[in-house]
Formats: structure tokens, C-alpha cells, sequence
């Protein structure tokens, strides 16, 4: 599996990413959701507006990056996902020390919604009531007894939690996990609230979906280390049968992750980076203007970064 990760970055070396590699000061790479998609262009805004620096951008998935990261093919997250990327951590930062990171985090939450529509028809309350056979065939769209729950995209190290949670759980025998892109799954929650349907998801913060709908969080026992033990493909080929996770998600952050090496190389933008602060509203406001509202990523980037202009200031400070 690492080896397949290190032919990936070495493809990015070999292809239009990796000419932004030799050319630009700074690459940054950008998963596949829309609050990283938005703070990887008001980095890059930043950057080049306060350093005078060039600014690449690099589609990824987390483990790529941070292989890029380390081999020097990328420089910048902009938001890791924790305990999400605990185990890309560990190896990165805390094996390796190649890669390093900023401690001023954005505090997110993590869980499984229904509609408050859906849990009027349904009486669904907890996530434990999914085991239920009568209570998962309520969300059955296809007519084979099981009903169905969208549990993130593929790649997404959140979805194989999810995958391991609902085996823990129970509800792996009674519910088709649903794996798609985040876009495809949000318009069937748009879709089932507008006909009157019955649905079931994961939901996070920040994000968009609860200014847009009346969100219920399933309720869990309170999240107990005891009760976790997640194991990720590239850590264990048998990583689904030797994990559990029986209780709520831990408090979830969200970091900026950069190479070690740029505090030598590029020492003004890595100071930047280990100061960058945003808050939970604030990107709940990013994720908005871009998936709701349309805006292009770039122009958005460089309006919001004139219109913070303070606070942008005060990262370089």
C-alpha cells in the first residue's frame, strides 16, 4: 500500500503537478471537500499577496500529500482532519518528522443526521436504532429489505470510520453503506426533504447542510478511548476486522499541516502557516459561499482575504 501511495507522488513528479513542483516557492495540496478547496486558495491568496511568492495547487487524497510532504513533491495541507488523520500523523510527524504542523485549530464535530422530518415519521433517536430491522427498512430506496446510509466519500479516512462504527454498532447487517461523492450525496438529502422521503447520513461541522436543512444528531454514547481502536488501510490489510469504534466521535480538529522543510526553505511562509487561525463560523461562511452560493475558489479567495485583511495581517505577524 505505500509503495502504491509512493508511485502516486512520483506520477505528480512526473506530470503537470510535478512541473509546479520545480517552478513554484510553494505547492499546495487540496483534497476532495469544499472547506479545504476553500482554504487552500485563501492560503495561496495570502502567500503571493503578503510574500511575493508562487503558489501552486494540487488535487490529492490525505495519504498522497503527506507522502508529498515528506518527499518534498507538495508543501502544504491546509486542513487535516484529527483523530480523522491520527495515523498519518504518527507517521509523518511523530515517526518521520518530516512534516509538521500548526496548533491553532478549527473545532469540528462529527456524526450520523437524519432530517427532523425523518425522525417524525421514523421515531429514530439513536444510532443504535438502525440495528433494528423495522426501523432501517424505513430507509429502504431500492426495495431489498435494507435500508440505506451514505457514509462519506471514497478516500475520505472519516468513511472507513464509519465503516468500522457501523460494524461496532451492528447496523452493517441492517443498512447498505453508501460510499459517493459528497455533492451526489448532499442532492439526495436535498431531494428526499423535498419529497418527503426518509434519510439517513453522515454530517459534519463545519459545513453548510445544517444553515440549509433541520438536522437531528443521532444520539451515542459519549465517545470512551476504551471503546476505539481504528485502524486505517495503509496501517493493516485486515484494518475492518481488527477495529472497533463503539461510541461517539472524539472532539474533532482541523489543522494546517506543512513540511518541516520549508521552516529552511521558505522560513517567512512557514512561520505564516504555524500562525494561520480561522474559526468555526469563518469556515462554515467559506464552505457556504462555495458550495451554495457558486463562487469560483479563487475570486471568493481574494475578496475574503481583502475583506479580513486584520486578521490575514496578523498570521504574518
Amino acid at each position: 500500500m505505500q509503495e502504491r501511495f509512493r508511485t502516486l507522488v512520483a506520477a505528480i513528479a512526473l506530470s503537470g503537478g510535478a512541473g509546479a513542483a520545480v517552478a513554484d516557492d510553494i505547492v499546495i495540496g487540496v483534497p476532495n471537500w469544499a472547506s479545504v478547496r476553500g482554504t487552500a486558495h485563501i492560503l495561496k491568496v495570502a502567500l503571493e499577496e503578503n510574500l511575493g511568492l508562487s503558489v501552486a495547487l494540487q488535487n490529492g487524497s490525505n495519504p498522497v500529500i503527506f507522502e508529498a510532504m515528506d518527499s518534498g513533491a507538495m508543501h502544504v495541507h491546509p486542513e487535516v482532519w484529527l483523530p480523522n488523520q491520527q495515523n498519518l500523523h504518527d507517521t509523518f510527524v511523530t515517526e518521520k518528522g518530516t512534516v509538521t504542523f500548526n496548533p491553532h485549530a478549527v473545532l469540528a464535530e462529527q456524526h450520523i443526521c437524519a432530517t427532523r422530518d425523518t425522525q417524525e415519521r421514523t421515531g429514530i433517536s439513536a444510532l443504535s436504532d438502525l440495528t433494528d430491522p423495522a426501523v432501517a427498512s424505513q430507509f429502504d430506496t431500492d426495495g431489498d429489505g435494507m435500508g440505506e446510509v451514505w457514509i462519506g466519500a471514497a478516500g475520505w479516512a472519516s468513511t472507513n470510520v464509519e465503516k468500522i462504527r457501523a460494524k461496532t454498532y451492528g447496523y452493517a447487517e441492517t443498512m447498505n453503506l453508501l460510499e459517493m461523492d459528497e455533492t451526489l450525496a448532499l442532492a439526495q438529502v436535498d431531494n428526499a426533504i423535498a419529497q418527503g422521503e426518509n434519510i439517513v447520513f453522515y454530517c459534519y461541522t463545519p459545513h453548510h447542510m445544517f444553515s440549509l436543512h433541520d438536522l437531528v444528531k443521532l444520539e451515542e454514547p459519549p465517545h470512551d478511548a476504551a471503546e476505539w481502536d481504528v485502524k486505517q488501510p495503509t496501517d493493516d490489510p485486515n484494518w475492518l476486522e481488527n477495529s472497533v469504534a463503539g461510541t461517539a466521535w472524539d472532539s474533532t480538529k482541523l489543522h494546517v499541516f506543512y513540511a518541516k522543510a520549508l521552516e529552511d526553505e521558505q522560513p517567512a511562509a512557514a512561520a505564516m502557516l504555524a500562525n494561520v487561525r480561522l474559526d468555526t463560523e469563518q469556515v462554515n461562511g467559506i464552505v457556504y459561499a462555495l458550495s451554495v452560493d457558486g463562487r469560483d475558489p479563487e475570486e471568493f479567495a481574494r475578496e475574503w482575504v481583502a475583506e479580513h485583511s486584520g486578521l490575514v495581517d496578523s498570521w504574518f505577524n
